[in-house]
C-alpha cells in the first residue's frame, strides 16, 4: 500500500526558503530507484500545477518555479526534496508528492508566504 510521508511546509516570508520532505516508507528500494517523481501543488480555487519532476538524471520545472526550485531524489532514503528560494506569494498552495502511474495522493504539506 502506497503512503507518502509529506512535511517541511510552513509560513516563509517573501524571499525566504522552505525545504519540502516526501518519504516512501513501504516503497521498496528498486522501484523507488526507478520511478519517476515530483510536486505537484494546488492553490485555493486553482487548477494542480506540476511545479517539478525528476525521472533518472532528468529534472523538469514549471516555468513559474525554474530558476527558484529545486527537486533532488535520494534513493537510499527513499525520499524527494523540493528546495524552493524566492520565495514568492503566489508560491501560496498545498505541496503533494507525486509518483508517475501511482493514482494515490497523500495529505499533502501547506506552504504559505506571506509578510
Amino acid at each position: 500500500q502506497e503512503q507518502y510521508v509529506e512535511s517541511g511546509g510552513g509560513l516563509a516570508q517573501p524571499g525566504g526558503s522552505l525545504r519540502l520532505s516526501c518519504k516512501l516508507p513501504r516503497t521498496i528500494l528498486s522501484v523507488f530507484t526507478s520511478a519517476s517523481m515530483g510536486w505537484y501543488r494546488q492553490a485555493p480555487g486553482k487548477q494542480p500545477e506540476l511545479v517539478a519532476s525528476i525521472s533518472g538524471g532528468n529534472t523538469n520545472y514549471a516555468t513559474s518555479v525554474e530558476g527558484r526550485f529545486t527537486i533532488s531524489k535520494d534513493n537510499t532514503r527513499r525520499t524527494i526534496y523540493l528546495q524552493m528560494n524566492s520565495l514568492k506569494p503566489e508560491d501560496t498552495a498545498v505541496y503533494y508528492c507525486w509518483r508517475q502511474g501511482i493514482d494515490y495522493w497523500g495529505q499533502g504539506t501547506q506552504v504559505t508566504v506571506s509578510s
